[in-house]
């Protein structure tokens, strides 16, 4: 091959290069101009928000378990008889009580303004009251008849709703268990309706009651304290405004047995009782917490109220005490 010859095929491959690397160049650009015209994923959340079901679903879902947090940090001592506990409790209650009063009239209450309460938050409880229902009948002797002189003589029975307090709303401030303090302090605010029947209790009236309440504990002894002012919102010449201030000394013995005593005070300022004073002592005993099952606990007990003051007993204008002595009997389901 000549001179020339080498020299033109070195200058066409030249240009073949030049072709081809320009080509390539231009295919680049294209690629690239389409994956700019491409849309461009939007980015994902790192987790999808949830639904408001499934908040109060999983607030469902872990009751129990904030249901315990909230016993667990709180004394472990039984709920009493009369006074209403400073703990915070999670426990549907069946209550009922015998009373007997001054002129002769044997009341019995059923469920006792107890019913279901419910821990929806750590500190906090609230109750739901089942209505109270009441059979009452009344004696007297009759010294006009030689049939019933010396006699009790019953009057047909008188039954229906007392006043019905519907809702207690319980807060915890401070508390600290066995291992911690032994102690507890709370407030309570409690709703009732004027629900009874008139000849039951002539007053009709809507009542809010404030109640402040408290407890200590040493060893296997415990004090739980609470006074609460009822206050009606009208009708106050026929009700009355009260102070009611009730102590329990309880004592925990082996492990089911809790005998205890109560002090019940009531102190009207104001209505057909005002300055007058009244003391109720109640002696009794629970037996609880039986296991049922992994949750659920059943606790039983009794107690005898009998009325110390005021002496002599005062039948007008209104029976005080309210009555004279009375037998209580309460059941608990706690979970």
């Amino acid at each position: 091959m000549s001179n020339k010859a080498a020299i033109k095929y070195r200058k066409l491959a030249a240009r073949v290069f030049q072709m081809a690397a320009a080509a390539g160049a231009l295919c680049a650009a294209a690629t690239m101009a389409r994956a700019d015209d491409a849309p461009v994923p939007a980015p994902q959340p790192a987790a999808a928000p949830l639904e408001p079901f499934t908040s109060i679903d999983d607030y469902i879902k872990n009751w129990q378990t904030r249901a315990q947090e909230a016993k667990d940090t709180q004394p472990h001592w039984m709920t009493p008889l009369a006074t209403i506990t400073p703990r915070l409790e999670q426990e549907f209650r069946y209550d009922q009580s015998w009373q007997k009063t001054e002129n002769g009239a044997v009341t019995t209450n059923f469920f006792s303004g107890k019913g279901l309460e419910l821990i929806p938050t750590t500190t906090d409880e609230i109750l739901l009251n089942v209505p109270d229902l009441s059979d009452r009948h009344e004696f007297y002797t009759s010294n006009w008849s030689k049939k019933d002189r010396g006699f009790p003589v019953a009057t047909p029975a008188l039954s229906g709703l007392q006043d019905w307090n519907f809702l207690t709303l319980k807060h915890r401030f401070l508390s600290a268990n066995e291992d911690d303090g032994n102690y507890i302090v709370s407030g309570f605010l409690g709703f009732q309706a004027p629900t009874a029947n008139s000849l039951l209790v002539p007053q009709d009236a809507w009542v809010i009651t404030p109640t402040l309440a408290g407890g200590k504990g040493w060893g296997d002894f415990d004090f739980q304290a609470t006074v609460g002012v009822p206050i009606p919102l009208s009708n106050v010449h026929n009700t009355g405004v009260s102070v009611v201030t009730n102590v329990t000394f309880q004592y925990h013995l082996w492990e089911y047995f809790w005998p205890e005593l109560e002090v019940n005070d009531t102190w009207w300022t104001s209505g057909p009782r005002a300055g007058m004073n009244q003391v109720v002592l109640t002696p009794g005993v629970i037996l609880g917490r039986f296991p049922m099952t992994k949750d659920i606990k059943f606790v039983i007990g009794a107690g005898y109220q009998v009325a110390v003051s005021p002496e002599p007993r005062i039948l007008t204008p209104a029976v005080t005490p309210t009555y004279n002595h009375a037998w209580l009997v309460s059941t608990r389901f706690t979970f």
